[in-house]
């Protein structure tokens, strides 16, 4: 408990939250997951772009992002999920253990899109941001592209508000 007392009262809510699930893990109130089984019940959230709707989970956790969507065997195609990580830094994504092939959108702090992955399963091939962000959403392969949805465009949803930050 200690490390969570520990945190000031300005640090913002995804590191209070990132070390609540920490602690909880560590205490062993949280249950372990297998490494060979898909995550289903992480928090989600509803994303927007444009007119199009996304139901995304969200991987706020080193665990949970480490996982991501590995062993998925399918995703319905407005789903997918939303990897947070607590500062903008190049991210780096690969696919080792992922079945289904998808495309990292590596989206900066307000939304907008930096940079849009194409990435095939089973691969250890590096994804990489073109600059720092913090934040990258994973969707089935092509639903950016079906859409006409390219570097630049900007996504609405409460992870890109400022007051949620």
């Amino acid at each position: 408990m200690r490390a969570f007392l520990f945190l000031s009262h300005n640090e913002n809510m995804n590191q209070r939250r990132n070390a609540l699930f920490l602690l909880l893990w560590v205490f062993g109130a949280l249950p372990a997951l297998a490494q060979d089984q898909p995550q289903l019940n992480l928090p989600r959230v509803k994303l927007q772009a444009g007119m199009h709707q996304m139901d995304v989970q969200v991987a706020y956790t080193p665990e949970q992002r480490q996982i991501g969507l590995m062993f998925r065997k399918e995703m319905p195609q407005h789903e997918g999920m939303l990897f947070v990580f607590e500062q903008p830094t190049q991210q780096c994504f690969w696919m080792k253990n992922t079945i289904l092939p998808l495309t990292a959108a590596f989206v900066a702090d307000d939304g907008t899109i930096v940079n849009l992955a194409d990435m095939q399963p089973q691969t250890t091939d590096s994804h990489c941001s073109a600059k720092p962000v913090r934040f990258v959403l994973e969707m089935n392969q092509g639903w950016f592209a079906k859409r006409a949805i390219r570097a630049g465009f900007k996504l609405a949803g409460k992870p890109f508000d400022p007051a949620n930050r």
